[in-house]
């Protein structure tokens, strides 16, 4: 992977966005928080420059490894729902308690990165939720492309952060995806160096964008 392209630090303002026109963001390393789109290849972290690569799963070329297959056998128990995105306080509170698990770039609001009106700004954004009885222990903030979709946030309860429930979220987005005839998924910016986001390498079928137009394999 390499460094040498510019520094690219872009954003814009959109409102409203067809499912074409969010695959077509996404296929060129935009990512957005309610009407706020941004990308960029470079960032600070823990004192240092790290270099951002967008990342993209070719859904056709997916397969579990056994590591993941331990993950969805040990939420068997959990029920799955997936419906529009909407804020309250349940929510709220969960974004608190799982935010508490940075030390740095630490998220302030829920409705930072979702907006006021998660489900139509600026397109069709669903939510995927887990429940360990009546009880919501994780939820992941997803939307919705012509050909694709991606992920916004995912949260947990940090108590049952021994359930891999970051993981768990990411499959289940990825195993509705390809139910609904999806090519990709977007699961997010991860770093070229090592941190806390190598979680999202771990996936067959992963690619990343160069910043010149490519999308390559992760190897």
């Amino acid at each position: 992977m390499s460094h040498d392209s510019p520094i690219i630090n872009e954003y814009t303002i959109q409102e409203k966005l067809k499912p074409s026109q969010m695959d077509a963001a996404w296929a060129r390393g935009w990512r957005h928080f309610g009407s706020y789109f941004f990308r960029y290849n470079q960032t600070g972290f823990e004192h240092t420059t790290r270099h951002v690569i967008p990342l993209r799963v070719h859904l056709a070329e997916f397969q579990l490894s056994k590591s993941q297959k331990r993950i969805l056998s040990k939420n068997r128990d959990l029920k799955i729902l997936v419906r529009d995105a909407f804020l309250d306080q349940n929510k709220i509170d969960i974004f608190n308690r799982h935010k508490q698990r940075f030390t740095e770039n630490v998220p302030e609001h829920l409705s930072n990165f979702l907006g006021e009106n998660p489900a139509t700004v600026p397109c069709v954004t669903k939510e995927i939720c887990t429940f360990k009885g009546e009880r919501l222990v994780g939820v992941s903030f997803w939307d919705i492309g012509r050909v694709s979709t991606s992920s916004i946030y995912a949260m947990f309860e940090p108590d049952e952060s021994k359930r891999s429930l970051g993981i768990y979220l990411i499959l289940l987005s990825i195993l509705f995806s390809i139910e609904k005839d999806k090519k990709f998924y977007y699961p997010g910016y991860a770093y070229t160096e090592s941190s806390f986001y190598d979680y999202k390498k771990n996936f067959f079928g992963l690619y990343y964008y160069n910043w010149q137009g490519a999308w390559l394999p992760l190897t």
